[in-house]
This record gives C-alpha cells, sequence and structure tokens, in this order.
C-alpha cells in the first residue's frame, strides 16, 4: 500500500501548482486541482448531452489528463515552444506499483491518442476551463479578456480545436454568459427569503 498512498499524497500537491496561462491575466486563477474539478463536471456535462454513457471512464480520464504535471509543471501556449517535457516519463512514475497502474496507463494513453469519443469529450473540456476563467475574470474588471486578439484565438480553437457540437455550443453560451446569474437568479433572501418584497395591502 506504500505506493498508493505516496500516489494520494501528491494528488493533494496538485492544489499547489498554478496554471501557466495566468501570468498573461495577472490573477490569481485554478491551480491544476481546481482545473482538475472543473474538467470533470464539464466533461459529465457534454458526455450527457452527446449520449455518451460511460461516465466512469470519462471521470477517472478527466481526473488523471494533466496530473503529470505534479512532476513537470504547466506551460501556456508561449512557453511550449521553448520547453521539452516529459510527460509520458512523469506519469507513468506517478502510477507505476499502484493499485490503479495497468487501468491508468491505458486510460493515459487513450486519452493522448484522442481517438476515442471520451477521450475528445475530456479534451474539449479541457479547452473550455480556460473559457470559463476567462470570462469570470472579464467580470472582474481584466480588460485583456476583450482584447481582439485574445478573443479571436478563442474563436479559432472553437472552430478548429473542440471535437463535440456540444462543446462548440457550450464555448458559444459561456462567451455570452453571466458568472453571476447561478446565485443572483437562484434562491436566495431577495427572492425567496427575509428581504423578498411583501406585496402592498389594497
Amino acid at each position: 500500500m506504500d505506493r498508493d498512498l505516496e500516489f494520494l499524497y501528491e494528488m493533494g500537491t496538485l492544489r499547489y501548482i498554478p496554471r501557466m496561462w495566468q501570468r498573461f491575466l495577472r490573477i490569481d486563477g485554478d491551480n491544476l486541482a481546481e482545473h482538475h474539478l472543473r474538467v470533470a463536471w464539464t466533461a459529465l456535462f457534454i458526455a450527457k448531452h452527446e449520449g455518451v454513457t460511460d461516465t466512469d471512464k470519462i471521470l477517472k480520464m478527466a481526473l488523471l489528463h494533466d496530473i503529470a504535471e505534479s512532476r513537470t509543471g504547466d506551460v501556456d501556449y508561449l512557453s511550449r515552444q521553448y520547453v521539452v517535457r516529459n510527460e509520458d516519463l512523469g506519469f507513468e512514475d506517478m502510477v507505476n506499483d499502484t493499485v490503479w497502474e495497468e487501468e491508468f496507463h491505458d486510460l493515459y494513453e487513450e486519452y493522448e491518442k484522442r481517438e476515442s469519443i471520451e477521450s475528445k469529450i475530456v479534451k474539449d473540456a479541457d479547452n473550455l476551463a480556460v473559457d470559463f476563467e476567462i470570462r469570470e475574470q472579464g467580470y472582474r474588471g481584466m480588460e485583456i479578456t476583450k482584447h481582439p486578439d485574445w478573443l479571436g484565438q478563442r474563436k479559432d480553437l472553437r472552430e478548429n480545436f473542440l471535437f463535440t457540437e456540444t462543446a462548440k455550443k457550450l464555448s458559444d453560451a459561456i462567451h455570452t454568459s453571466d458568472p453571476h446569474s447561478w446565485h443572483l437568479n437562484g434562491r436566495n433572501r431577495y427572492n425567496g427569503g427575509d428581504w423578498k418584497k411583501k406585496p402592498k395591502k389594497a
């Protein structure tokens, strides 16, 4: 069980690893652990709309898709041009001799090949995680999120790099959505609680 415990401790360190693209917005954005959580939920959403039922595989693939960055660190679209990483070796060293070794090796290879619908869904969710953050940061006043070149890159990604129709529709919806609608329109003190305006007596 020693290797399994080491793996579980290492998974805890994902919350200390920043995502490099944040430097362009100068934000305290999602760390690697938070990124995995959003990817998992987004992948489940896409799978539901695409009629893909093997959510067990999708969840596992989403939870492991970037864990090698625990060893290699993250690179963004700029640093990727200069840095050579060995994510395959990092992933192998992480899962070897754990109870998940064979299963996770197979899932990792499947994800990297991008041939199965499950791997395509998880990659779509991975790409859309940035769009969610861009929209959120725009509402925090980050002007770069409105930069035409930046928006152009995200549009190009939508048109040329997303695999599923659901992901493409979700991308469009994200860029016109209000990140605050979930609590403003949900049950709260104003519309369902003690601050709700009572009708005036006739």
